[in-house]
């Protein structure tokens, strides 16, 4: 056995009793207006947000905004041309040259305009990071009030890698000036996928 083996046995071995997670039901958000509120908080942390019927307008709208003539990836093979479908099993450095990744979140937070991005909704977990541009598509029914909500609905998975993602990357070390895509995308844009009214037969 190694020393990283051993020492990796060892934690497991020792650890802490689980007890019980807090109640947060004091912490609960209200429901109402879930896309507006996320739209309002998002735009104000530097990104893009879109509502949209079907992945159709996504694509229009990345190929408008975005130069389509570079690397457009994606882990929605539904997207159609010019995305190129993330496989899992290719080199990561292959994603070097990559303009616009478009990927699917698994929940978007109202209060802080984040999204819960699992390895599985990454393709690669390099991908969010090493693109220019990040597009990420939010079903409108997975947007929850705040981030303890959050935390209850994913508490229980079993995730190897995930991350909460928040707007472009930004820094404002150097002088206090604000820089858009320091150490990561350049933009950072949500499509919040609305649902399609299915109309009702007359009785």
């Amino acid at each position: 056995m190694s020393a990283r083996d051993s020492i990796l046995a060892a934690v497991l071995r020792n650890q802490p009793a689980l007890s019980p997670l807090p109640d947060l039901s004091p912490f609960r958000g209200e429901d109402r207006d879930l896309i507006a509120r996320y739209a309002e908080i998002f735009a104000g942390i530097g990104g893009q947000v879109f509502r949209v019927r079907d992945l159709t307008e996504i694509n229009a709208l990345a190929r408008s905004r975005f130069d389509a003539d570079r690397r457009f990836v994606t882990t929605l093979p539904e997207l159609g041309e010019p995305f190129e479908t993330l496989s899992a099993t290719v080199d990561p450095h292959s994603f070097n040259d990559v303009e616009l990744a478009v990927i699917e979140a698994e929940l978007a937070v109202a209060e802080n305009g984040a999204v819960w991005l699992p390895e599985h909704r990454m393709g690669q977990r390099i991908v969010p990071y090493i693109c220019q541009h990040l597009g990420v598509v939010v079903r409108a029914e997975v947007i929850v009030p705040t981030l303890h909500e959050a935390y209850a609905r994913i508490g229980a998975g079993q995730y190897g890698f995930g991350a909460f993602i928040g707007g472009p990357s930004k820094t404002a070390d150097i002088e206090q000036a604000l820089v858009l895509g320091a150490h990561g995308p350049i933009t950072m844009t949500v499509f919040i996928l609305e649902p399609t009214t299915v109309p009702t037969e007359p009785a």
